[in-house]
């Protein structure tokens, strides 16, 4: 593992899904939708996948990135309920090491700048790779088949 570059993992904060669970709507004002995990599906809230029979969320979001043409809302998974959040805050999603990935990385104008796609076996070198160059503010972690995102990725100050 590379070494000398911090940076922070965020999941879904619980004051988000409280709003989408309130409002019963998302990023794109579409109603939520509630269902049961057939087991894998990939939860933010946690960031680990989900177990057969738990209760989710289906809903589009737009992650975190300045407004403008590069922000997209995808479908996510989360919790309906009781989420603890990441076993491991901050740090690479463990249960999601060895899951091949590709790395977004963004500008400070909300820009794609950039991106690699990684084993799961190293993240942290192609985390401190891309953050190497100072024009890069954030990454966001996509799954290599479909394309959702994941996680973001940010420098710790």
């Amino acid at each position: 593992m590379r070494t000398g570059t911090t940076f922070r993992v965020s999941a879904l904060p619980t004051a988000l899904i409280d709003t989408i669970c309130s409002s019963g709507r998302d990023a794109a004002g579409r109603p939520v939708e509630t269902v049961v995990a057939g087991g894998g599906e990939p939860l933010r809230c946690c960031l680990r996948d989900a177990e057969a029979g738990e209760a989710l969320l289906l809903f589009g979001y737009a992650p975190p990135v300045a407004a403008g043409p590069y922000r997209e809302i995808g479908p996510i998974f989360a919790h309906v309920t009781g989420c603890p959040g990441p076993d491991q805050a901050g740090g690479y999603p463990a249960a999601w090491r060895g899951r091949p990935q590709v790395l977004r990385a963004y500008d400070r104008r909300g820009r794609i700048h950039g991106g690699r796609r990684h084993d799961g076996t190293d993240p942290e070198s192609v985390i401190a790779e891309l953050f190497a160059d100072p024009a890069v503010r954030q990454l966001h972690s996509r799954n290599v088949v479909y394309g959702c995102f994941m996680f973001a990725v940010d420098r710790a100050e």
